[in-house]
């Protein structure tokens, strides 16, 4: 009665620990390391409303201290939006580099120009238009942080 037991239990345990160890081996997404991304080696994506060009993709940049991070550059045309207004988990860093618009932040709605700058902590509802009537240009980091726990959405 003794033997199958602790065949099962020395089973079992060598099960969890190669789990463990193939896991291990096979994370889904490592840290990238110190580059230099120029535009032509970045991903360029035309839309209906304009296009984007991603230096780094949402979808598995990860960093020292962040995963998820996006840097893109979007160009909007004229009385086009990315999106509603919206929120995530992530922190976000919006900075014009081009054009005009509105910013929304919160439910509440700010004119946008060339060389201002908006933070959306996780959960607050964000978003920009191109009211102006040439393309706004536009630089986003977006990322989640390691190692801290998001907040749960109010």
């Amino acid at each position: 009665m003794k033997k199958p037991l602790l065949y099962s239990t020395l089973t079992l345990t060598l099960m969890t620990l190669s789990a463990f160890v193939g896991w291990k081996g096979h994370e889904k997404f490592t840290d990238i390391e110190s580059i230099i991304v120029s535009r032509t080696q970045a991903n360029i994506s035309h839309e209906n409303w304009g296009d984007i060009v991603i230096y780094t993709p949402e979808d598995g940049t990860n960093t020292f201290g962040t995963k998820n991070t996006l840097t893109a550059v979007a160009e909007i045309k004229p009385g086009e939006q990315i999106h509603p207004p919206h929120q995530h988990t992530a922190e976000e860093f919006m900075y014009m580099l081009e054009g005009e618009g509105t910013w929304s932040l919160k439910g509440k709605e700010s004119p946008a120009k060339a060389g201002d700058m908006m933070y959306a902590k996780p959960w607050d509802w964000h978003g920009l238009t191109n009211t102006g009537d040439k393309t706004l240009k536009f630089f986003v980091v977006k990322w989640d942080n390691k190692g801290v726990k998001p907040p749960k959405k109010p």
